[in-house]
């Protein structure tokens, strides 16, 4: 019989094997690392699920929000709408009134169209509104360029006058906008009469109640707007495009954008065009935010810098709050480094060598006047001293001051030989103005060869003034023949002046005038 084994005895065939351990340890490692990914990607997506919420939350409350501004702003325009018609109504009353009794008064006018005062043009302004004289207002504010101020501050009360001022407005400004009718009669240009008129409505036709974001603008009105601003694009191709323009009438069009509410998002880039070629103008950074170019103004900041319009670069920076972005002391000494360097090409064209330094001298004296006028405006004192710029422009303006000094010119004392009377100056052949006479000089004994001498000499003619000299203009022969200043003997028989005589000979005498003797010696 066989043995038995001990249980408790491990035989060959049990012993664990180091193989064996190693794979379980393995195996062991892999499904920590598993265990440990896929509690990762679990909580990622718990995270992420989170934020979602998170998101979701907010973008309801924003429009929750905003669904209850609209609601209200409905509520508060549909609550308006009869406050409004109720101001609308005394106004018309008012104005109805106002008329009446100025048509009945027949208020006194200038033919002139002059008045004494502020009170006196309003009164005349509106005048021309309450009996809705389109082509008298026009006419009366045409003519006063010169208190473009004064316009300003009176026309907003006068166009308030007015039944309809959206009407009125467009009929006023309908002779130079959105086609100059003028033809080529057509003298001044006027589109800062068009530009002061349309500013002037904007206060009259803003609701009274919610203000800019309602304009009083009937819709027939409106579409005329839209109208004129049409056939002012298709007149821009015939006139040469953007490029061609005047910088007034793109200011024209685009403010009749803003005052009737009428800009369309699908031309903002046909806009921007016109913003950017006339960025020099005062107004358009004004004009580029109420046209809707908030957005784009970095891109519009960057392409005038690129095209060396720094100072039209900081004005656009300062209206929409980019200075952060675009520091304006770099962009002014650039400016003034591109001046200086246009001023130096100037120096050195060929073409214009007689006025080179002059016209260096205004394009410098330019650019600092218009740096030192924007370092006041914006307070960059502490940033950029316009100290030495000033002593600067003084030493360009020097010698155009010297040169507006009256010069002294001392008496000439040189007297004629013969009577003692002033002589003409010593060197007046040299003078570039001085008449050149085209004759050979005369000798000094000049005798006549077709006439017979006579014992006692015939005078000389009267001499020319002496301001002849220096004339422009070559004087006329002083000594051309007249009968009725010739002697009798020699007043009948010749009909003409004798020929062949030198041009400051005398006739017929022995002698040649005593000034001559002296001046040709």
């Amino acid at each position: 019989m066989g043995s038995i084994h001990d249980p408790g005895e491990l035989t060959e065939l049990e012993q664990p094997s180091f193989d064996e351990f190693q794979r379980q340890t393995s195996l062991m490692t892999s499904c920590t690392l598993l265990w440990k990914e896929l509690s990762d990607h679990i909580n990622s997506l718990e995270q992420n699920l989170l934020k979602q919420s998170e998101t979701l939350k907010r973008k309801i409350k924003t429009l929750d929000s905003e669904t209850k501004a609209s609601l209200d702003s409905l509520k508060k325009r549909e609550l308006s709408i009869v406050d409004s018609v109720k101001i609308a109504l005394s106004r018309v009353e008012s104005n109805t009134k106002a008329a009446m009794r100025t048509l009945s008064d027949d208020v006194e006018e200038n033919p002139d169209g002059e008045v004494d005062n502020g009170d006196g043009l309003l009164q005349h302004l509106k005048s021309s509104c309450l009996k809705m004289e389109a082509k008298e207002f026009w006419n009366l504010v045409t003519g006063k360029k010169k208190e473009i101020d004064l316009l300003r501050e009176k026309i907003p009360a006068a166009l308030s006058e007015c039944i309809d001022p959206a009407r009125f407005v467009m009929e006023a400004i309908s002779e130079v906008f959105p086609v100059d009718k003028r033809g080529n009669e057509g003298g001044s240009d006027l589109a800062w009469a068009c530009v002061l008129i349309l500013e002037s409505l904007i206060p009259v036709v803003v609701d009274p109640v919610i203000g800019k974001s309602r304009m009083l603008v009937t819709p027939s009105m409106k579409e005329q707007a839209k109208e004129i601003a049409e056939t002012w694009k298709k007149s821009l191709e015939e006139r040469g495009g953007i490029e061609n323009v005047k910088t007034p009438d793109v200011h024209t069009f685009l403010q009749h954008l803003v005052t009737f509410g009428i800009v369309k998002k699908e031309d903002l880039e046909f806009y921007r065009k016109l913003v950017v070629a006339s960025a020099w103008r005062k107004q358009m950074p004004k004009l580029a935010v109420s046209l809707g170019l908030g957005d784009q103004m970095p891109d519009m900041i960057e392409e005038l810098i690129s095209k060396g319009q720094q100072l039209d670069a900081v004005h656009f920076t300062y209206e929409v709050g980019l200075v952060d972005k675009f520091p304006p002391v770099p962009l002014l000494k650039a400016f003034l480094r591109d001046a200086k360097k246009a001023a130096s090409s100037i120096l050195d064209d060929p073409i214009n060598t007689g006025r080179a330094a002059q016209l260096a001298a205004r394009k410098e004296q330019s650019a600092l006047r218009a740096v030192i006028k924007c370092i006041e405006e914006y307070k960059l004192e502490a940033e950029f001293s316009p100290e030495n710029l000033k002593k600067r422009l003084e030493q360009l303006e020097k010698p155009k001051t010297e040169k507006r000094k009256p010069v002294v010119v001392p008496p000439n004392k040189r007297t004629r030989a013969s009577n003692g009377g002033p002589m003409p100056p010593a060197k007046a052949g040299r003078l570039t103005n001085a008449y050149v006479s085209s004759f050979p000089a005369p000798s000094p004994f000049v005798r006549s060869p077709s006439h017979t001498q006579y014992p006692t000499p015939v005078p000389g003619y009267p001499s020319p003034p002496p301001a002849m000299y220096g004339s422009r203009s070559p004087p006329t022969n002083p000594y051309a023949y007249s009968p009725e200043a010739a002697p009798p003997h020699l007043a009948g028989p010749y009909p003409g002046a004798p020929m062949n005589y030198p041009a400051y000979g005398g006739y017929g005498n022995g002698l040649a005038p005593a000034y001559q003797q002296a001046y040709y010696r």
